[in-house]
C-alpha cells in the first residue's frame, strides 16, 4: 500500500486539481472550488494552487444543467499533489479510460487521491482501493460492495481518512472532508478560519453518521445546540457528561440517546473532541507549556495532552507544534508517518 504523498516543491503551495468529466455533480465541485480555489486575503496567504481539468474541451454536467468549457486538459492532472477525482450520479456508467489512468498515475507517484460521494467509484474501478477503507453515499452502499467486494467499505460514516486516499458520503459530507484535510494540512486555527468564512461547522469527525433516524426534532427544545454552544465555552472546566445531562434537564442516558441521533456520537466523544481541537488551537498560537495547555483545554495533564493528541492526529505535542505553531512551515501534503494508515 503506498505510504507517501507527493510534496509541492519549496517555495510553491500544493498544488490541488480536481478532474471533472461528463455528468459530474455540480455540488461537490462547488465543495472543492470554496475550500481549496479561493484567496484568503484573512490569512495572509495562500493556502493552495488549484486548477480544474476535463478529458475533453467542453463538458456536460449533470443532466445538462450546464456545460464547463475553458478549463485544463487531463494532463494537469499530472502536477497534482492532491487529485480530487470524478463523481458522478450514474455510477453504473464505466469511467473513461483515461481518468482512469490518470488516477492510477497520481496514486503511484504518491499524490492524494480525493472522492467525493460517488468519487469513491472511480477510486474503485481504477483499482486503488482494493484492500483499503472507503465510505461512498449510503444509497449505493449495496450497489458499491456488489461491484467492488475487496474495498472495505464503511457506509455509515461522513468520510473516511485512510492516509493517502480520503472519501466522503454525499453532498455536505465533501465539505466536512474538505475541512479535514485543510486541517491536517495547516492544522485547527487555519480550518476553524476556512469554516467561518463557509459558515459551516468547523468539525464533524468522520465516525459521524451520514443520516439520523430523527433529522427533525420532536420538540425544540430537543436541539443540541444551546448545550453544545454552552460546553464549548467550559472546555477548561471540570465539565463532565452529568454536567451536560443536567445542563439539558435530562438523564445522561437520555443525552446519549439525542446524541447519537442528532450527532452520532456519545457525548464524551463530541466533549473529548472539542478539548483536543482547543489544545490544538492553543498549541497553534503558541502556548508551550503542556501543562497550561492541558489545564485550559480541560484534558487534565499534560500525560493525557499527550495520549489523546498522538491519537487523534498521529502526532506529539513537539511534533505538532513544530508543523502548526508559530512559524511552522504547515506543509500542505506531507502526511506524517504515524497519520498515513488509519486502518484499525
Amino acid at each position: 500500500m503506498p505510504q507517501g504523498s507527493s510534496q509541492p516543491s519549496p517555495g510553491r503551495p500544493h498544488r490541488v486539481v480536481v478532474i471533472v468529466d461528463e455528468n459530474s455533480n455540480p455540488f461537490e465541485l462547488g465543495c472543492a472550488t470554496e475550500v481549496f480555489g479561493l484567496r484568503r486575503p484573512e490569512l495572509g496567504r495562500e493556502l493552495y494552487d488549484f486548477a480544474l481539468c476535463s478529458p475533453e474541451p467542453g463538458t456536460l454536467m449533470r443532466d445538462g444543467f450546464f456545460t464547463l468549457t475553458g478549463v485544463a486538459g487531463l494532463e494537469a492532472a499530472d502536477t497534482a499533489d492532491t487529485l480530487i477525482v470524478p463523481n458522478r450520479p450514474d455510477t453504473e456508467v464505466p469511467r473513461r479510460p483515461a481518468v482512469l489512468d490518470a488516477v492510477r498515475g497520481a496514486h503511484a507517484r504518491g499524490a492524494r487521491l480525493v472522492g467525493f460521494c460517488s468519487g469513491a467509484f472511480t477510486l474503485a474501478e481504477a483499482g486503488v482501493l482494493d484492500g483499503r477503507r472507503a465510505t461512498a453515499h449510503w444509497q449505493w452502499a449495496d450497489a458499491f460492495r456488489e461491484r467492488f467486494p475487496a474495498v472495505r467499505l464503511e457506509p455509515d460514516v461522513l468520510f473516511v481518512d485512510d492516509g493517502d486516499i480520503l472519501t466522503a458520503a454525499g453532498s455536505s459530507a465533501a465539505l466536512d472532508l474538505g475541512l479535514h484535510i485543510v486541517r491536517r494540512d495547516f492544522g485547527a486555527e487555519v480550518a476553524n478560519s476556512v469554516s467561518r468564512r463557509l459558515v459551516f461547522a468547523a468539525h464533524r469527525d468522520g465516525g459521524q453518521r451520514q443520516f439520523v433516524e430523527r433529522p427533525v426534532p420532536q420538540v425544540r427544545d430537543a436541539s443540541l445546540a444551546p448545550l453544545l454552544a454552552w460546553g464549548q465555552e467550559r472546555l477548561g472546566q471540570p465539565l463532565t457528561v452529568p454536567d451536560l445531562a443536567a445542563r439539558a434537564g435530562v438523564s445522561p442516558a437520555t443525552l446519549h440517546r439525542r446524541f447519537r441521533d442528532q450527532l452520532g456520537t456519545t457525548p464524551l466523544a463530541w466533549l473529548t473532541g472539542e478539548r483536543v481541537a482547543l489544545a490544538c488551537r492553543l498549541i497553534e498560537r503558541g502556548e508551550e507549556r503542556l501543562d497550561v495547555v492541558a489545564r485550559r483545554s480541560g484534558l487534565g495533564t499534560a500525560a493525557n495532552l499527550r495520549a489523546r493528541l498522538r491519537r487523534e492526529t498521529g502526532l506529539s505535542p513537539s511534533d505538532y507544534r513544530r508543523r502548526f505553531g508559530p512559524g511552522g512551515p504547515g506543509p500542505a501534503g506531507r502526511i506524517p508517518a504515524a497519520v498515513q494508515d488509519r486502518t484499525p
